[in-house]
């Protein structure tokens, strides 16, 4: 746990950063084209990594590329279904969630879906339980309540709390945002059994799932295309930066840690996210914004004891 906290808490910081990029530099681009192309810029950032960690050549074919391609034929021919399997779930999981919550934004207030759409690891920790059979200590159980918590509020607007709760029962809006959460929750249950049971090397698992989520999503890429100019290269290419960073300090987390411990703070990006945009651009509700960091604070805490 302790090389995989440092880790979650890196990638909540640097999720939360790119979330409030997203909302200040990218809001005039479709999602799942704007999806594939920071994908495709995360990878360009990191396939140099996976290259220079992963010895794609067989034994005594030498290093050259005709070496490499043997190599890559090799690891094609003897790959583990298993494997396949797991990244295919959880690359069509994370792409699933992505969409259902756009359809649930598209129907309901974004700030009445999104509190439903980040209580996330209200679903790992039980499938992780009863899947994996994980055992937590009663205080980081209780600290995995309170950081989900802490998300919740931070993305609450004034009224009655538990209203976008009470919604879930009625409004189809909210039902697709605990879809989405739900679908979110076996993605991250697909990353704690990949890189921890199926041991599957973390610069390989990178751009394995930058690239499944990408293909998934590529369709209704094309159908709906974004418009990118020369002089926006520079920030797709900054934000895949994010991106490549994040999706590594989050492998490295759930390589460390249960999935259950990882998620919730990997989460509080909802966190980050929403106190930058207090700060810089003087977005409403600061105070409960405030109150939410310091929930998650707590509840990190208690995780980490």
């Amino acid at each position: 746990m302790d090389a995989g906290l440092p880790a979650a808490i890196g990638a909540a910081l640097v999720w939360g950063t790119y979330i409030f990029v997203l909302k200040r530099s990218f809001s005039g681009y479709p999602p799942a084209g704007l999806t594939v192309l920071l994908n495709a810029a995360a990878l360009a950032w990191f396939l140099p990594v996976t290259a220079a960690t992963i010895d794609f050549a067989p034994a005594g074919s030498g290093s050259g590329p005709a070496g490499v391609a043997a190599g890559v034929f090799q690891a094609v021919a003897t790959v583990d279904p298993a494997a396949v399997g797991v990244v295919a779930l959880t690359a069509s999981a994370t792409a699933a969630a992505f969409v259902l919550f756009l359809k649930a934004i598209e129907g309901g207030d974004v700030s009445y879906v999104t509190p439903i759409n980040k209580v996330i690891p209200m679903f790992v920790l039980p499938l992780e339980v009863l899947l994996l059979g994980e055992v937590l200590a009663p205080i980081q159980v209780a600290g995995v309540v309170v950081a989900t918590a802490a998300v919740y509020v931070a993305n609450y607007e004034p009224g009655s709390l538990l209203a976008p709760l009470y919604g879930a029962v009625r409004s189809r809006p909210a039902q697709l945002a605990l879809l989405s959460a739900a679908c979110y929750a076996v993605g991250d249950l697909g990353k704690r059994v990949a890189l921890q049971e199926l041991a599957i090397p973390g610069t390989l698992w990178v751009p394995l799932l930058l690239a499944g989520a990408g293909l998934i999503l590529l369709p209704a890429a094309v159908r709906n295309p974004a418009s990118v100019t020369r002089g926006d290269l520079p920030k797709f290419l900054a934000a895949g930066g994010l991106v490549a960073l994040g999706e590594y300090l989050t492998t490295v987390a759930f390589a460390a840690l249960p999935a259950s411990v990882a998620s919730p703070v990997i989460n509080t990006q909802a966190i980050v996210a929403v106190v930058l945009g207090g700060i810089i651009l003087g977005e409403r509700y600061f105070r409960i914004r405030l109150v939410a960091a310091l929930l998650a604070v707590v509840g990190v805490t208690m995780i980490a004891l």
